[in-house]
C-alpha cells in the first residue's frame, strides 16, 4: 500500500511495463470500479435459500476483512482514500510489518465473504480473479512508484515483509520506518464510507430475501 510522501513529479506516467500503467490508471479510477460487482451482487437471482453456512460463513469473512482493514487505517490514516500518487509515511507498524498490502486484502475479504452471503458461490472464483489482476497491477505500480521515490528504504521494507502471504512474526522495525497511530475515532472517521457500503449491502441482502 503506498505510504510515502514527496514533491517529486510522477515518474509512472509513460512506464514501459504495460501491468504498471495499467496499475496507474486503476488506481487513479478504483471509487468506481467496484460498480459492476455491486450491480452483479444485486441484480443477479440467488437461491431463495442460500444454506446457512454460506451466509454466515461470508458474515465471518466481511467481519475479518474490515477488522484487517481497520487495523491498517489506524496506522495509514486518510491518506489511505488518495486517488492520486500523493504519498505519506513509509508504514511499516501493525499489520504494514507483517503484510505490505493489508487494505487490499481485507478488500478481498470483503467481496468474497459478500459474495457468499448472498449464496452465489459459482461467482467466487470470477471475483478472485477479478480483484487478483486489479490489485495485482496497482500494487506492482505502487511498487515502482515508491521505489523510486524512496529506493534502499524501501526496498529494504519489501525484502522483510510479504506481499501477500502474511509472516507470522512481525520483523524488527527499523527507526525510520516508526509511526504513531491514529485514534480509534480518527480511524473509524476515515472508514466510514466503507462501514456504511458494508451495512447498506447487507440490508440489500435483507431486502432482496424478503422478495
Amino acid at each position: 500500500m503506498i505510504a510515502a510522501s514527496s514533491s517529486q513529479p510522477q515518474t509512472q506516467q509513460q512506464d514501459p511495463d504495460a501491468v504498471v500503467r495499467a496499475g496507474g490508471w486503476l488506481f487513479r479510477h478504483r471509487t468506481w470500479l467496484p460498480l459492476p460487482m455491486v450491480l452483479a451482487l444485486a441484480l443477479i437471482r440467488s437461491e431463495p435459500l442460500a444454506p446457512v453456512v454460506l451466509l454466515w460463513g461470508g458474515v465471518a469473512l466481511v467481519a475479518s476483512g474490515e477488522l484487517l482493514r481497520l487495523s491498517a487505517v489506524r496506522h495509514i490514516g486518510v491518506v489511505s482514500r488518495t486517488r492520486s500518487d500523493r504519498l505519506g509515511p513509509l508504514v511499516a507498524t501493525g499489520p504494514f510489518a507483517r503484510l505490505r498490502n493489508p487494505l487490499y486484502l481485507g478488500n478481498m475479504a470483503l467481496w468474497v465473504g459478500f459474495t457468499l452471503s448472498v449464496g452465489l458461490l459459482w461467482l467466487v472464483p470470477a471475483i478472485v480473479l477479478l480483484l487478483a489482476f486489479e490489485y495485482h497491477a496497482i500494487v506492482r505500480w505502487e511498487e515502482r512508484l515508491l521505489e523510486s521515490r524512496l529506493g534502499d528504504r524501501y526496498r529494504a521494507y519489501a525484502a522483510r515483509v510479504p506481499r501477500w502471504i502474511p509472516r507470522l512474526q512481525a520483523g524488527r522495525l527499523e527507526a525510520q520506518d516508526s509511526h504513531s497511530t491514529f485514534s480509534w475515532g480518527e480511524t473509524l472517521f476515515s472508514e466510514r464510507g466503507t462501514l456504511l457500503a458494508i451495512v447498506a449491502g447487507y440490508l440489500l441482502l435483507w431486502y432482496k430475501s424478503q422478495g
